[in-house]
């Protein structure tokens, strides 16, 4: 990683550096902030008693890199302003290196599990993208049954209660033998987004509803005959797509394969595929309206 160091006392700037190049960074040094402006880094080592100089434009175009600030004293203008403008942390001179080695490291973890965070959830929202259910999320009560056709719409469901909600969200499924203590340890602040109540037997059902006393959850059942204490919605899906845990019509698996392969292979080749003529297939795409998008 490349980091640029903006100070203007020499000594302290070949120290810092020094050590960070042992440590494998790529070192840049500028005692100015106007020459720093065209350098390109990961991280920003800011002092901020730079003489008569303003380092804020420095800061606002580098906003999403890692800038900390090197500052003698704290006040608003050594570390409030730097920090609404887009610093991410500031330490205090004379520091030590170990100290500034570590905010690096929490840093630039942080950064790299905020980009692992926006690439599961681009990855989500394309899974679930033709999954679709008519109930508010934002209207939902903090606990709750729901009811569904397809458990992947309920997933779709609680992930954007959990957007909405902006609270941790912690998977349990009663089919795992550990869901007791999962439900335990859950903390207060927390919904459980809970799977495969239908599973349960009577006794594990009353054990359930004892255990989620006072807490937060959405528990989700495929079948609707499994009554619970708790106020119940019903999701259903009429764009259900093939879930490894159903048994689906031939109609059913027919309007998955056309959908999710139409493009992959002409009609010739696909009716093939399928066991049916081109005619056929032109009948079932009129039916489900399946047909091309040019």
């Amino acid at each position: 990683m490349k980091v640029t160091i903006v100070e203007n006392e020499l000594y302290l700037a070949q120290s810092i550096s020094t050590k960070l190049i042992e440590y494998d960074f790529e070192v840049d040094q500028y005692s100015s902030a106007k020459d720093a402006m065209k350098s390109n880094s990961d991280i920003y080592l800011i002092s901020t008693n730079l003489p008569s100089q303003n380092f804020l434009p420095l800061i606002s175009k580098f906003k999403d890199k890692i800038i900390i600030l090197m500052v003698s004293y704290i006040n608003n203008n050594t570390v409030g302003e730097p920090l609404k403008h887009g610093a991410k942390d500031y330490i205090v001179k004379p520091f030590m290196m170990e100290e500034l080695l570590r905010k690096i490291g929490h840093y630039n973890e942080f950064k790299r599990l905020q980009k692992q965070n926006k690439f599961y959830q681009d990855y989500i929202d394309n899974l679930f993208v033709e999954i679709q259910y008519k109930q508010a999320t934002n209207k939902l009560p903090q606990s709750l049954t729901v009811y569904t056709n397809y458990q992947r719409a309920t997933d779709k469901m609680a992930l954007d209660m959990n957007k909405t909600r902006k609270c941790p969200l912690v998977f349990i499924s009663l089919d795992d033998e550990e869901w007791r203590d999962e439900l335990s340890s859950l903390d207060h602040n927390a919904t459980a987004y809970i799977t495969c109540l239908e599973k349960l037997k009577k006794l594990d059902r009353d054990e359930l509803y004892r255990l989620l006393n006072g807490k937060k959850f959405i528990l989700t059942s495929t079948n609707d005959s499994v009554k619970t204490p708790y106020e119940s919605i019903l999701v259903e899906s009429k764009n259900k797509l093939y879930d490894q845990n159903d048994i689906l019509t031939i109609d059913e698996y027919v309007q998955h394969m056309v959908k999710n392969f139409q493009y992959k292979f002409p009609d010739t080749e696909l009716s093939k595929k399928l066991g049916i003529s081109r005619k056929s297939l032109w009948e079932k795409r009129k039916k489900y309206d399946l047909f091309k998008k040019k």
